[in-house]
């Protein structure tokens, strides 16, 4: 039996890496990882409590919790509407029509997952919806059309993990609620990082394809203003329901709920008007929206339990205590703190993270100098981080889930854009201007 928590959290961590390398599904993983650091943790539990009930107890609280949330609905019905678009070829029509315009820009499509990306990152405020409904659309038209898979796959991942940075993000308002920092002014200190992180991913996209030309088709095809307007006739349908998504959340008259069940009635309309819409593909569509929504599910209640044992046995709270008593200097601490939840990406979901250790964190921070509202978008940044942290990051397992690839391909695909994030975590520690110069220009 094992009674320190940090030991415990190693030990998890070589189990569950282990069922993951032995090609056990991702949530079976989880699961076994967290019932496994029950069965070792020394409990004092009275006599009458076998630790098998409490097992179950935490396994009950935590499945139910974790999908009992009615905004979460929104993440089938966008993941519905993507493979329409994929299985009706729209996402094609979208793709004919956006080449003439990025011919010219070395890269061409493979900048569409970082716009789409951010596009719908400010609809979602959910990175798991913003790479699933993303990676329908584009992924597979992009291979097929010759691109190189595994940058296809990289800024996909990097891309996603937007939803937690540009607002409306759910960590942001989590953080706020429990530092008591504007929401509003969080909010708006995140668009200026995350569009530069964007502007991150598309240069060295376009640094990739200066230096291999072959992980882009060849194109010699040379478009006329006048051929690029008539071929953005094909678009124009599909911007029309993007807007229409798009616009009625942004202008308050729907739910993001309610936005993705209009895409979804939207995207059928579109589907019956371009003559694409066959009984087979409507199953297929169907069948693969199920599908993809049950493996994620599936992740979530895997994860969620994880979360609540690492709590339970005290892992976060722990590691946070160890950090307080170290005493270090402020950028050496910022560095031990980022170092601690890259970590804890590995075990924990976002929103665990923030709830398991600001309260010792946060004080320890602010102590030695930093601004709450700008350590509130470096903590955004490491939730980002531990999206694409294996083996717990959840936005690989979702790619994994939509291209069928191993965990390693995606791992090594993923690499160069997890280490533009720590790029980007290092200059707003050393500019937090970047962070702080929008909110204190823009609310007064």
């Amino acid at each position: 039996m094992i009674s320190d928590p940090l030991l415990l959290s190693i030990v998890m961590f070589g189990i569950m890496f282990l069922f993951l390398l032995s090609g056990l599904w991702i949530g079976f993983s989880l699961f076994a990882a967290a019932i496994s650091g029950m069965l070792l943790y020394k409990f004092n539990l009275p006599p009458t409590i076998s630790i098998w009930s409490k097992i179950g107890d935490l396994i009950a609280n935590s499945v139910w919790n974790s999908l009992d949330s009615w905004s979460l609905t929104a993440l089938p019905l966008f993941i519905l509407m993507g493979e329409i678009l994929y299985r009706t070829a729209i996402s094609t029509k979208l793709l004919n029509g956006l080449l003439p315009w990025l011919t010219k820009v070395p890269g061409k499509l493979l900048h569409i997952n970082v716009f789409a990306c951010s596009l719908f990152a400010a609809v979602s405020g959910s990175s798991a919806a913003t790479t699933a409904t993303v990676g329908q659309i584009t992924l597979h038209e992009l291979t097929k059309r010759g691109y190189d898979k595994r940058l296809a796959l990289g800024s996909l991942a990097g891309a996603g993990t937007l939803g937690f940075l540009i607002p409306p993000s759910l960590i942001m308002i989590i953080y706020g609620v429990l530092s008591d920092t504007s929401i509003g002014k969080l909010f708006i200190g995140g668009i200026l990082p995350g569009l530069l992180l964007a502007g991150m991913y598309s240069t060295y996209i376009i640094i990739v394809t200066l230096i291999k030309p072959n992980v882009v088709p060849k194109d010699d095809e040379k478009y006329s203003f006048k051929d690029k307007l008539m071929q953005s006739k094909e678009i124009l349908p599909v911007i029309f329901l993007i807007f229409i998504v798009l616009g009625g959340i942004y202008l308050g008259f729907t739910t993001p709920t309610e936005a993705a069940a209009i895409g979804v009635i939207g995207s059928y309309l579109l589907a019956i008007l371009f003559k694409n819409l066959t009984w087979e593909n409507f199953k297929t569509s169907l069948l693969n929206a199920v599908k993809t929504t049950c493996m994620i599910s599936f992740i979530i209640m895997g994860a969620a339990f994880l979360s609540q044992v690492v709590g339970f046995v005290g892992i976060a709270r722990a590691l946070s205590e160890y950090i307080a008593s170290l005493n270090l200097s402020p950028y050496v601490l910022i560095f031990v703190v980022g170092l601690m939840y890259i970590f804890l990406g590995m075990i924990l979901d976002g929103i665990s993270m923030v709830v398991m250790t600001l309260p010792i964190v946060l004080p320890i921070v602010t102590m030695a100098g930093f601004d709450p509202l700008w350590f509130g978008i470096f903590l955004v940044f490491m939730v980002e981080l531990a999206q694409i942290t294996p083996p717990v990051g959840f936005s690989l397992f979702v790619i994994q889930g939509i291209s069928g690839e191993d965990i390693s391909t995606i791992l090594r695909a993923t690499f160069p854009f997890f280490m533009i994030m720590i790029l980007m975590v290092i200059l707003i520690t050393m500019f937090p201007q970047i962070v702080e110069y929008l909110p204190n220009h823009m609310i007064r």
